[in-house]
């Protein structure tokens, strides 16, 4: 896959270097010499120097043989117009990072669709984190709404031991809630199955509604947990 980035940031670079790791044909665009300089010294990647905004860099650039353009500059502005061009170059797929939320809006309007807001990222993560003691990695979903959390087990919880399909046919389950995998003992992730069984001590990949996290926590909770109680109130 032919993929062009239009930023030379660290979080472009090493976008783009995870992905030329992956065997994908990877190309950056930045307008500092030193930036373009190290992504190529560095990190074995082809890097353009000039103004990714301006038509002549991007033809450059051959963006009409991306069939991926990701828009990574510090200006959502800028990065509208990276956009834009590359919808009117018939590039298949375009993402772009938004910093201000606000932005969203007006690239949703001129249909680009994959937009990926740090600011909503890094919020939903240390959030969540933050006032659920036992979550990790958290990761907003679509609007916000929802979100893909990891949880341990504990040894003891009141649950541990059964399988997912008796745990979401359990009443005190909270119904906006699905398990999308579980991590082994050498950290692989499996998918779950209804006979899979939940076993104490390890780690479950769990998405939910925001408003259902506490409830979700409190249902993997020790027996003996106060919070436990807090189920069958909720």
């Amino acid at each position: 896959m032919r993929l062009l980035i239009a930023g030379g940031g660290r979080t472009a670079v090493n976008v783009a270097s995870h992905l030329r790791g992956g065997g994908h044909d990877v190309a950056i665009i930045d307008a500092s010499a030193e930036r373009t300089r190290v992504a190529f010294e560095k990190h074995g990647l082809v890097a353009f120097l000039g103004d990714a905004t301006e038509e002549t860099v991007l033809r450059d650039a051959e963006l009409e043989r991306a069939d991926v353009v990701v828009a990574m500059l510090p200006r959502d502005a800028d990065n509208l117009s990276v956009a834009v061009q590359a919808r009117l170059a018939g590039v298949p797929r375009v993402l772009v990072r938004v910093r201000d939320p606000s932005y969203a809006k007006l690239f949703h309007r001129v249909g680009i669709e994959r937009v990926l807001s740090e600011t909503e990222i890094v919020i939903g993560a240390f959030t969540t984190t933050i006032e659920h003691d036992r979550v990790h990695h958290a990761m907003p979903l679509g609007a916000g709404q929802s979100l893909a959390f990891e949880i341990e087990i504990p040894q003891d919880s009141a649950v541990a031991g059964r399988s997912v399909m008796e745990l979401a046919s359990d009443p005190e389950f909270p119904k906006t809630c699905v398990f999308a995998g579980l991590y082994e003992h050498d950290g692989n992730v499996v998918a779950p199955r209804g006979s899979s069984i939940i076993y104490g001590g390890r780690t479950v990949l769990l998405v939910a509604r925001r408003e259902d996290i506490a409830r979700v926590s409190a249902f993997f909770a020790p027996a003996d947990s106060p919070a436990r109680g807090s189920v069958k109130s909720g």
